[in-house]
């Protein structure tokens, strides 16, 4: 079925840059903007049209920049704000919009606001956080900060506590002040006034909080409960939502992609209804997180192939009408695709492409993650002291002091870090893999001899050209954007595809997600447009096989 409205974010494909770890152009062994204005000729070659540029605002960095210092200055290890604007032009004069991490559930300890806040309980500042006393000495509630440990930081000062849903150096912001609302969406509207195309909204379900403060139940002998119960997508979120609808986003018609966990699948419309929703549409996790739920936190959960497919399939279905979604497979918060749910060993290229053509093709826009295009890998850090992400650490400590083996709490970082994913851009066989010439901020993969950007372009049939490949095939194929959406094979646990119709025209993609041939019952329909491996046997799929056909004269 066709979309209603054609939107130039819908189609458009977007790169995300984590700054850090993209390219550094001072040799301090820390990514910058001057680093990225350096490599927008490559950017433009592959064919994105949006630059993600995760946060650069000044940041004492606890949190890699989500941590914000002053959301008005640039961290001076990135560059400047000259630099910043620099890039907006020199990326628009390529064709390429850039947009912005919004981070507006917390901010740093350090922001001007806080040391305000936090300064003595009359300060007019003072509920534009969320401050509690502590009974009996003890946290105002038992909920636990999604980096470990409590939520609740006792202030010396003050003989309070205030709430932090994430790092300690990350106090929440107090949503249900008007103030604060007020100088968030004036703090929006600055950054549009400066060229921006719009916002990836950071950790925005966590705005409202249940103004009861219940104690939530925590498991077994646990000290501290997950917090999702009290401060995730609350009742009463969306009218904080459609205020910033209301007062920034429509008004200025920029492109909003929202991370949005908590949000169940029955609610979507809600928040990505073309017409009454509040975004253009969110990332959903269900794929990504699918080894860790419905575990607790640190054990590994085991999942099929066709959990997958249908953690996928599900937000397509019930978007079909009136809704869009952010495809990916991964970012700066997950771990490298190829390793989770393709194979990083023998048929790494092959299983890369492969997961390339299956969540590209579907209906939404992607999201390519720096490094994906040429198929970077998770390592297996020796030690403890290689992590530099403070979640990693975080964890690392509260295990060990429940006497978890070592060898235990590594493997698990090896699966889930965040650092997996942000490891230096691996841009040649030179050392430090062409990211620095200094000492990098975090160990680059030593794999980057063999796995880099130069090596990828000077190989016709590599994943990067394939990545190419795709971004043109689904500009120039509008079927492959607004086009209907149907899943096929939807109980194998090998194979896994869709059809795409729009108009007289039919696309399947269908791929193979293991290591062996696998027969398919049915012949494809019409012409193979694009394909992962040189020639398809009738009537069977190679090992990390995928195959895109185009058929016309089919019916929507």
């Amino acid at each position: 079925m066709e979309s209603r409205d054609r939107n130039w974010w819908k189609e458009s494909v977007v790169y995300q840059i984590y700054p850090r770890s993209f390219q550094d152009s001072d040799g301090d062994g820390v990514g910058d903007l001057r680093g990225i204005i350096n490599r927008l000729d490559y950017l433009s070659d592959l064919g994105i049209d949006v630059i993600w540029v995760c946060p650069v605002y000044d940041s004492p960095n606890d949190d890699n920049g989500y941590d914000i210092r002053d959301f008005y200055k640039i961290q001076a290890e990135y560059g400047t704000m000259e630099d910043m604007l620099e890039l907006i032009a020199k990326a628009g004069a390529c064709g390429i919009r850039i947009i912005m991490d919004l981070v507006a559930n917390h901010t740093s300890d350090e922001h001007a606001w806080f040391v305000e806040s936090r300064s003595s309980k009359d300060n007019p500042k003072r509920d534009w956080y969320i401050w509690k006393p502590g009974p009996g000495g003890e946290e105002p509630t038992n909920w636990e900060s999604n980096f470990g440990g409590s939520a609740w930081e006792y202030d010396e000062n003050t003989q309070e506590y205030y709430l932090h849903c994430f790092s300690r150096k990350q106090p929440d912001l107090n949503w249900e002040n008007p103030e604060v609302r007020r100088n968030i969406f004036s703090m929006m509207e600055w950054w549009i006034d400066k060229g921006i195309a719009g916002f990836r909204i950071d950790a925005i379900t966590f705005i409202k909080k249940d103004q009861r403060f219940p104690n939530l139940e925590a498991e077994g002998s646990r000290r501290y409960a997950p917090l999702a119960g009290a401060c995730l997508n609350q009742p009463g979120i969306l009218d904080f939502l459609h205020e910033m609808k209301r007062e920034v986003l429509t008004p200025r018609n920029v492109m909003t992609v929202a991370e949005a966990p908590g949000v169940p699948i029955e609610q979507i419309h809600e928040y990505v209804d073309e017409n009454s929703g509040v975004f253009n549409m969110i990332f959903q996790f269900d794929h990504v997180d699918l080894d860790i739920k419905p575990q607790a936190k640190g054990v590994y959960h085991r999942w099929e192939l066709t959990d997958f497919k249908h953690a996928l399939s599900k937000w397509q279905t019930e978007t079909a009408d009136r809704g869009w979604m952010a495809l990916f497979m991964e970012n700066h918060d997950h771990v490298r695709s190829v390793s989770k749910f393709g194979s990083d060993g023998l048929y790494r290229e092959e299983s890369a492409k492969m997961l390339a053509a299956y969540y590209f093709l579907m209906r939404g826009t992607p999201f390519i993650y720096q490094g994906q295009e040429i198929g970077m890998t998770n390592h297996h850090f020796p030690s403890i002291e290689e992590y530099r992400d403070i979640e990693s650490l975080n964890f690392h400590a509260y295990e060990t002091s429940l006497e978890r083996p070592e060898a235990d709490i590594l493997e698990h970082l090896a699966k889930r870090s965040r650092d997996q994913g942000r490891m230096p851009m691996q841009w040649s066989a030179e050392p430090m893999a062409g990211f620095t010439a200094g000492e990098p901020w975090l160990r680059v993969n030593p794999n980057y001899t063999s796995i880099n950007v130069e090596q990828s372009q000077r190989d016709g049939n590599s994943i990067l050209h394939f990545y190419r490949k795709l971004i043109r095939l689904r500009r120039e194929n509008k079927a492959l954007i607004y086009g209907g959406y149907r899943e096929i094979y939807k109980d194998s646990g090998e194979l896994g595809g869709y059809i795409r119709t729009l108009g007289g025209e039919q696309w399947t993609v269908l791929c193979n997600f293991t290591d062996r041939k696998v027969p398919i019952p049915e012949p494809l329909a019409g012409l193979i447009m694009l394909s992962n491996l040189n020639g398809h046997d009738a009537g069977m799929m190679k090992p990390y096989e995928a195959v895109i056909c185009k058929a016309e004269g089919k019916a929507d």
